[in-house]
């Protein structure tokens, strides 16, 4: 489940989804076994391992959905389980770090990087030799830490002071994953305001910044894919009662 599920789920921007009525099958990413194959589709076969995305932009809780064939790849030696998660959040991971384009040696903060997402784009901005600075509360800490971030909890003190602290000239780039008043706290602290680049927050060029520019074609889904593989995208399993 990703927030535009909830946003969907909720009627608010019903264009999101074509103005199509409820009742209707929510969810727009799934993985699972293709049964069948539409009229001029290549790569793929009946059999086939496979995560994307839905046809229609919905209908993925189900035990069958029809998936956009140039947005379905193989999951190849992963888990349907990794796989499913692997659409919506591994490709926005690839793609805010492709916007940015920055040098090995550069600095980020990641605001709100305790999330998922945020946690997969500290480990491939590390990967590519970036020093990462991340944002979070005190419970995700340890997992922010594990994964090569320098911490600063927001629950214990001024976050730019602590961000000016460690990086005093300013961030080469800022991905935010929070929105709203914190994004506009930390907006400032980029030298290139170009180079903040907001996950969820639409008003961000507001502050000269940038919204993450979307790739969900399969060969983005392939990328995706193979640094899962390598451990870079690990989506952590909590299982337990959840309740919208």
């Amino acid at each position: 489940m990703n927030p535009l599920d909830h946003l969907l789920r909720s009627g608010l921007v019903a264009g999101l989804d074509g103005w199509r009525p409820f009742p209707r099958v929510l969810g727009t990413e799934a993985a699972g076994t293709v049964l069948a194959l539409g009229e001029d589709v290549d790569g793929l076969e009946v059999g086939d391992g496979v995560f994307g995305f839905a046809l229609t932009g919905g209908g993925t809780y189900a035990e069958t959905t029809v998936l956009s064939a140039p947005n379905t790849a193989r999951a190849e030696g992963l888990s349907m389980t990794v796989a499913a998660t692997l659409p919506v959040a591994g490709t926005t991971v690839v793609d805010v770090l492709d916007q940015l384009g920055l040098p090995a040696g550069a600095t980020i903060l990641v605001n709100g990087v305790g999330g998922g997402v945020g946690l997969a784009v500290a480990r491939l901005a590390a990967k590519r030799e970036l020093r990462v600075i991340g944002t979070g509360s005190t419970a995700k800490r340890e997992h922010a830490e594990a994964a090569g971030v320098q911490f600063i909890d927001y629950t214990t003190g001024d976050v730019v002071a602590a961000a000016r602290d460690l990086v005093p000239d300013g961030f080469d780039g800022i991905v935010d994953m929070v929105g709203g008043t914190s994004l506009r706290t930390v907006a400032p602290l980029a030298r290139d305001p170009r180079n903040v680049i907001a996950v969820g927050d639409l008003s961000v060029p507001e502050l000269g910044g940038r919204f993450v520019e979307r790739r969900l074609d399969r060969e983005n889904l392939e990328r995706s894919a193979r640094l899962a593989l390598d451990g870079v995208l690990a989506p952590r399993d909590h299982r337990g009662p959840y309740a919208l």
